[in-house]
């Protein structure tokens, strides 16, 4: 039976009409499938185009979740006890207190505008006798001198770990800025007033007895290029210069709050270091002893500069040779003496040449404020 025009038409539409709305049905059933396995973004909820949350995202969308990562800087702005958090009180505490910042430059530093010696605390005596009866014990002072002078002690260094004696005749302790001045100028002191400056350089906190070689080792080095050899007191000295930067507002530089940190992640929480407000008094100190200073006898000068052989004294290092030259003039020596000058006491400190001792090459009475015969001490 011959098929209808409209039949025909009818069923050729339908024919075109199927793949389509098969297609339609597997691409329904692939949508379907799709939503099933990974739900889409809320638009809504989402400001970006890319769903991957940052820090801002974490810490404003969820406040209370524990998960959230912390800053570069340890300060996550979470409670007490969160991940990353310093306990209140220590040292690591203080330490993100700090600002971090590079180094200053140098240009204008001069050791001397720090006025170590001083007697800020108006005791009577100057700031090395003063950190000398403080740091020593079994001390030897000075007769006349009002119980200032310290002659002979032991020394516990805590940069060493090891016992030794003290002979003010020698020049084997120093004492060390646990901050170096030209450290602090580099990051903030160079701002600081006269008055701030003095302070600084003698200041109890800043100030510690200590074996020469050591303090010499040490140089302005930070925490990042100097600690001390004894590791167990290692967490103590970082928490000191902490103490120090923080209460003179100075800034530590990338690589020593690093450093700094790598120590205290030793420590069992490590306190931060208080402030030592005060100096002993005259005459203070451990099994306080007093006696009169004996000096060696006075040199006969030689054309040959061979004297420097005699004497209990004498070294050819220099380092302990002024002991034999204690009341010598200042032009004792020879040409040595002649041939060494020292502007200040920061040339001789550089040249490794302090303290230097009446009689020494590079001594003079512009660097001997006290005029005991040892400058730049």
């Amino acid at each position: 039976m011959p098929t209808s025009p409209k039949r025909a038409l009818n069923r050729a539409a339908t024919s075109r009409l199927l793949p389509a709305l098969a297609a339609v049905v597997a691409l329904g059933l692939l949508t379907g499938c799709a939503e099933a396995a990974e739900p889409t973004v809320d638009t809504a909820a989402s400001s970006t185009a890319d769903p991957t949350p940052t820090q801002d995202t974490w810490q404003s969308s969820d406040e209370t979740s524990t998960s959230a990562p912390t800053d570069t800087n340890g300060e996550d702005g979470g409670d007490e006890g969160q991940a990353g958090a310093a306990n209140p009180g220590t040292a690591s505490a203080m330490l993100d207190e700090l600002a971090v910042k590079g180094r200053a430059p140098k240009t204008g530093y001069d050791g001397d505008l720090f006025k170590w010696r001083s007697d800020t605390d108006h005791n009577g005596c100057d700031t090395r006798n003063d950190v000398l009866r403080r740091d020593l014990t079994d001390i030897t002072l000075k007769a006349g001198t009002r119980g200032c002078v310290v002659l002979a002690g032991t020394l516990d260094d805590p940069y060493a770990g090891e016992t030794s004696d003290f002979d003010r005749s020698a020049n084997a302790v120093d004492i060390d800025h646990v901050v170096a001045r030209s450290n602090a100028w580099q990051t903030g002191a160079a701002k600081f007033d006269e008055e701030t400056l003095k302070e600084f350089g003698n200041d109890p906190l800043n100030l510690l007895a200590v074996s020469s070689s050591l303090n010499r080792q040490k140089g302005d080095g930070d925490a990042a290029t100097w600690l001390p050899p004894h590791r167990s007191y290692r967490c103590e000295y970082v928490a000191r210069q902490i103490a120090v930067k923080h209460k003179y507002e100075l800034w530590v530089v990338p690589p020593e709050k690093s450093a700094m940190q790598r120590v205290l992640d030793t420590c069992d929480d490590q306190p931060a270091f208080t402030d030592d407000a005060d100096w002993p008094g005259p005459g203070d100190g451990d099994n306080v002893t007093t006696k009169e200073e004996t000096r060696p006898a006075k040199q006969k000068s030689s054309s040959s500069g061979s004297s420097s052989s005699s004497g209990s004294g004498s070294s050819s290092s220099g380092s302990s040779g002024g002991s034999s030259g204690g009341s010598a003039t200042g032009s004792s020596g020879g040409s040595s003496n002649s041939s060494t000058y020292f502007e200040n006491c920061t040339a001789a400190r550089e040249a490794g040449a302090a303290p230097v001792h009446r009689g020494d090459p590079g001594y003079g009475s512009h660097l001997d404020r006290d005029g005991d015969g040892v400058a730049c001490e």
